[in-house]
């Protein structure tokens, strides 16, 4: 938090004449006697600060000094800022509220003074999901085990890992880190975690790699699907595969073949549309389909409860 708060320091006074302390320590919601261990940090690090007791005195960067801002445009800070409001979609604080007007305050030229880019990384659970990452972002900074209840298709484990990413990905937000029960690295998808907890055991910290996230990496394709789409979910299609993944055919069909890695997951997105998709091969997700089906009659008929 020190650097972020130097930075932010130091962003102030190249945008004002002058400062005082406890401007700066309301600013940052620090003490004075941090602000000025700051100030001491910025000048050993070589930029000219003076500091002047006394009426009108205050806090000021030396006059002539410039620093080069070149490298960020006004495009790289609307896409920066972008990125931290993200955040604060899923935040339980002002955090990030507060390090975007750090930023303003820097950097006033660059941004314009409307934003082109939102992002919204909550979803229909933020209530259950903004403790979750809150969680899982102070163990990674303490370094402490968290223990779970996980909720899987194979079943209900009691898990404790050590975490290190928190990861937004397919649209659901995950934690990777150390499983103390597989004794290997595994990624948990947050809303599958419940009673969450930061244990008061701490860990070293493994050296570990960022996690490769690619679809193929993640989710090996393995098997291949053919299926006849009725063309009233064309636009289906298009949106969740592209549109290359089918061939119309001369009746105004769409044959559409796909490699896919988990029977499951296909089954319950074939599901989703109904009548309006037919499989044609691999024939063991035909028959179990019309297992589903007649399952399913039964059940609506009284005949199966």
């Amino acid at each position: 938090m020190k650097l972020d708060r130097m930075i932010g320091i130091l962003s102030v006074l190249l945008q004002k004449e002058n400062t005082t302390a406890p401007e700066l320590a309301e600013k940052f919601e620090v003490s004075r006697r941090t602000i000025n261990r700051d100030i001491e940090s910025l000048c050993k690090a070589g930029i000219p600060i003076q500091t002047i007791q006394g009426s009108g005195g205050g806090i000021r960067i030396m006059e002539g000094y410039r620093m080069d801002r070149t490298l960020l445009t006004s495009k790289d800070m609307q896409i920066i800022l972008a990125g931290i409001r993200s955040m604060d979609s899923v935040s339980g604080s002002n955090y990030y509220g507060q390090l975007m007007e750090k930023l303003k305050a820097g950097s006033s030229e660059l941004i314009s003074a409307g934003d082109s880019i939102l992002i919204d990384l909550s979803s229909w659970h933020k209530a259950s999901l903004t403790p979750k990452i809150e969680i899982i972002q102070a163990a990674i900074e303490q370094r402490r085990i968290v223990s779970f209840q996980y909720y899987a298709p194979k079943g209900e484990s009691e898990r404790r890992i050590e975490p290190y990413f928190l990861i937004f990905k397919w649209a659901s937000w995950y934690v990777w880190g150390w499983c103390r029960l597989r004794k290997d690295f595994r990624m948990f998808k947050l809303n599958r975690m419940e009673r969450m907890e930061i244990t008061d055991v701490s860990y070293e910290a493994r050296q570990v790699p960022a996690p490769d996230l690619a679809n193929e990496k993640i989710f090996p394709p393995e098997k291949r699907i053919t299926v006849i789409f009725r063309p009233e979910v064309k636009w289906r299609l298009i949106e969740e595969c592209g549109p290359d993944c089918y061939e119309v055919r001369p009746d105004g069909t769409l044959l559409f073949r796909k490699e896919y890695a988990d029977d499951e997951s296909m089954i319950n997105w074939i599901l989703t549309f109904q009548n309006q998709a037919y499989v044609l091969e691999p024939e063991y997700i035909q028959k179990k389909l019309l297992e589903i089906a007649e399952n399913l009659t039964k059940i609506y008929k009284g005949e199966q409860t």
